[in-house]
């Protein structure tokens, strides 16, 4: 099922032969089909957020704020800036070679290819287009088939919007990625799994593509005990529990100092409480967990160490409510893999050293979180720990940043975007030398 009739080989084929009209290296071009985009979101803001609903049960107010307008943020910062972007960059030039000037000018890849995940739908798949689009390539974007409502929508509004030789969207299963993979992309922007990310880089490996991954990993959240503990709490809370833990920046585990650890759980609880509810499982707009592995797959976790607060669940309706896990080791399953849901393990720590030599020692996490108010403390483990990117006396908001590149390192991605580091990772940058003669 696609937006066109054509399959993966014929689709790339029109792609190429279309960017080599030189059409998409047009300035003018790129603005206007951003503009476009743009009002064919809001033209389909409804019908988003219905999608959103229907496949992870997303209230429209987190819906939203945690999509539709992350989304809209980075079409109106690349509208802005990106006539500056695109401009030849005059560097300068090598006092040995007399009567030359060097440039660097910014040249699309050509047909680009956007594999989404299924966790925030709309955002992962729109944002990095917006990335190719204003960098002037052609893209094929494919939706997880996880979340068919959005995937469907997606494949209209871009249909409504351009013609296929330039952006389509290619809907399926893991059968369509297959095709995709095989066909020669000239880039791929790749938002998932780090299993599936090998995947991914074994097929570019095959045509050399150059390829960015935004993977995950185990994020870690450290409150120390010097921390503003209500701040810590409303901020933990929030990071963990949007979207009901599945998101790829989320904190995955709680690393508090055993000063602090009673009071900081017992803030804890109230924030969640005052957030969702006295009964979490009757709030209906705490999102669902996305399908019945995933669900399966967490509810096993709940038998980990001791539950402190929440671990009822629903399987008929894919509810888990948030729950804190203590008794916890870091040899526990759950700390094991990436959690991606509304579980919260909590493990106390004396000596901040230890915490990071055990960090250090896991693959590099996606994020960190760190609440202190020592400035030495701060960096100490910034300089101590390799990650992605994070945040202190705060989580999640440094991905909505249009001034920040967002992406992982080593297991938990390769490759930035967001804002200007979107265009650049959708552009091959040309250095030029030319001398007077």
């Amino acid at each position: 099922m696609t937006t066109t009739s054509l399959n993966a080989q014929q689709l790339v084929s029109k792609q190429r032969r279309f960017f080599r009209t030189g059409q998409t290296k047009s300035l003018a071009y790129r603005i206007e089909a951003l503009r476009t985009l743009r009002k064919g979101i809001e033209d389909y803001h409804q019908r988003i957020l219905d999608a959103l609903r229907a496949d992870l049960n997303k209230s429209e107010a987190e819906a939203y704020s945690s999509e539709i307008r992350l989304v809209l943020g980075e079409l109106d910062y690349t509208l802005e800036h990106l006539e500056q972007w695109a401009a030849p960059r005059v560097v300068p030039t090598s006092d040995q070679i007399p009567g030359g000037t060097s440039t660097i000018h910014p040249e699309p890849y050509g047909v680009t290819l956007v594999i989404a995940p299924w966790n925030y739908p709309f955002q992962l798949a729109f944002s990095p287009l917006i990335g190719a689009i204003s960098a002037g390539n052609t893209a094929v974007l494919k939706p997880s088939e996880l979340t068919p409502n959005v995937s469907k929508l997606s494949a209209d509004l871009i249909r409504d919007c351009f013609p296929d030789e330039f952006v389509a969207v290619m809907e399926g299963e893991v059968q369509t990625s297959t095709e995709l993979l095989r066909e020669k992309f000239d880039y791929i922007f790749f938002t998932g799994s780090t299993p599936v990310g090998k995947v991914v880089m074994r097929a570019a490996a095959e045509h050399l593509t150059p390829t960015t991954l935004e993977l995950g990993g185990k994020s870690p959240a450290i409150v120390h005990k010097d921390a503003n503990l209500p701040r810590a709490a409303q901020s933990l809370v929030r990071g963990k529990f949007l979207n009901a833990g599945q998101t790829c920046v989320a904190p995955d585990y709680l690393l508090v100092h055993e000063d602090v650890r009673d009071e900081l759980l017992h803030v804890i609880q109230l924030e969640i409480a005052d957030k969702y509810g006295k009964d979490v499982m009757q709030n209906p707009d705490f999102p669902h967990i996305v399908n019945a592995k995933n669900f399966d797959r967490l509810s096993k976790f709940l038998d980990n160490g001791e539950i402190l607060l929440g671990g009822r669940s629903e399987r008929e309706q894919f509810i888990i409510e948030p729950t804190l896990l203590q008794g916890i080791t870091w040899d526990s399953p759950v700390m094991q893999e990436e959690i991606f849901g509304p579980i919260l393990p909590v493990i106390t720590y004396t000596d901040l050293d230890e915490v990071l030599e055990k960090i250090t020692d896991r693959p590099k996490p996606l994020a960190l979180y760190l609440f202190t108010r020592d400035q030495q403390i701060q960096d100490t483990v910034l300089n101590t720990v390799s990650f992605g990117g994070g945040c202190v006396n705060e989580t999640l908001l440094h991905m909505s940043s249009h001034e920040l590149p967002f992406g992982g390192v080593g297991e938990s991605g390769m490759g930035s975007y967001h804002g200007k580091q979107s265009f650049e990772t959708f552009s091959h940058h040309k250095s030029m030398l030319v001398r007077s003669v």
